[in-house]
């Protein structure tokens, strides 16, 4: 079955500065990132957001071989770059069991040289524990302070709501911590979601090759689109242009008195 996509291109007359291709997670669909997915296309990066992923099931191996076709699928169909590639650098960003899937793809050398990803951004990377929630105002709480967000959630028709109780498989969160990768990381998490493990995140970071873990003040599980999501996608856009500069940012800070 041909994976279904939405696209967000740069704006017309401006080159396309990179390909972003986004992974939601448990419930989500590809509506929950509109809002994400504009913000960066007006900065001229073409985004991509892929079908929710099916739980990957008792069989991990064979569930995260047919998640890599289906990414590697989604990739080559972003191919407008020259010589018929996507722009580079392609960036695969992950929410929630998406973040955790795209761990432990660009973990294994040989998924991560079919997906040709530069670097990847893991959002809101799941802990062991899932949401216990019964009501769904319940479940908005564990996700997003956001009105605007926790309206388009409500919204969506096809959410599937109470996703977030069921647990992501164990051996897939050991891939996640216990393995590395050389690609350029940037881990988000909120200081406020219940559902992250922010020790071993922090674990994972240091031990990565090159990685950096941002912390958002006051965000839930659903930081790319929680209250913060302007300050989200500007330090996601900030990785992005440093990611094009061999991972040197364009701006340093050397005096502030606040």
């Amino acid at each position: 079955m041909t994976s279904q996509y939405t696209d967000h291109l740069a704006p017309e007359g401006l080159l396309t500065r990179g390909t972003v291709l986004v992974v939601p997670g448990r419930g989500e669909t590809r509506a929950v990132y509109e809002r994400f997915g504009r913000r960066l296309a007006a900065d001229a990066y073409r985004v991509r957001v892929v079908d929710t992923p099916e739980p990957l099931g008792d069989d991990l191996d064979a569930g995260l071989d047919t998640l890599a076709a289906r990414l590697a699928e989604a990739v080559d169909g972003a191919a407008d770059g020259p010589g018929g590639t996507p722009a580079a650098p392609l960036v695969l960003v992950g929410a929630d069991s998406g973040a955790a899937a795209v761990a432990a793809l660009v973990a294994d050398p040989a998924r991560a040289d079919r997906l040709r990803a530069d670097a990847v951004i893991l959002a809101g990377l799941p802990g062991r524990v899932p949401a216990a929630t019964e009501a769904w105002d319940e479940e908005l709480d564990v996700r997003t302070a956001c009105p605007t967000h926790r309206g388009v959630l409500t919204d969506d028709t096809h959410v599937r709501r109470g996703e977030l109780n069921t647990p992501v498989p164990a051996a897939l969160l050991e891939r996640d911590h216990d393995s590395a990768t050389d690609l350029p990381q940037l881990l988000l998490v909120g200081d406020a979601d219940p559902l992250a493990d922010r020790d071993a995140l922090a674990v994972t970071a240091e031990k990565a090759a090159a990685a950096r873990l941002a912390v958002v003040h006051g965000a839930h599980h659903d930081v790319l689109n929680d209250k913060q999501h302007r300050s989200v996608a500007a330090e996601v856009v900030t990785f992005l242009e440093a990611l094009r500069e061999g991972l040197t940012p364009a701006v340093t800070v050397v005096s502030s008195t606040w």
